[in-house]
């Protein structure tokens, strides 16, 4: 099993920035992708960012030039981050880091953290 420790959600006024990372540990091998996913209440999950453990990388349309992920693969843990900058009020949601064997299947997802972007 994979376990998620998500942080670094919070308020944060429109054009601000925050850092999320995602600590990842126990069977981190099954971890080929991770990334973030984004949900508003009355809408499905979208996604944001993926980077698999080689670094390569795959942005939402919406979130290019604004955001950037990021990973470190260390022996016994994975730690994912996005940071994210030029934040609208439409980057509102709950954002769930989430990880799997491949870009398609996220077998294993955080609980989530809530940004809120307002004035």
């Amino acid at each position: 099993q994979v376990q998620f420790v998500e942080s670094g959600g919070g308020l944060v006024q429109p054009g601000g920035s925050l850092r999320l990372s995602c600590a990842a540990s126990g069977s981190i091998s099954r971890l080929y992708a991770m990334g973030w996913y984004r949900q508003v209440p009355g809408k499905q999950r979208e996604l944001v960012a993926l980077i698999t453990n080689g670094g390569r990388t795959n942005y939402a349309d919406f979130v290019k030039g604004r955001f950037t992920i990021s990973r470190d693969n260390a022996k016994s843990t994975v730690t994912v981050y996005l940071q994210m900058n030029s934040l609208g009020l439409e980057d509102t949601a709950v954002y769930y880091c989430a990880g799997g064997p491949n870009w398609y299947d996220m077998d294993y997802w955080g609980k989530g953290t809530l940004v809120t972007v307002s004035s």
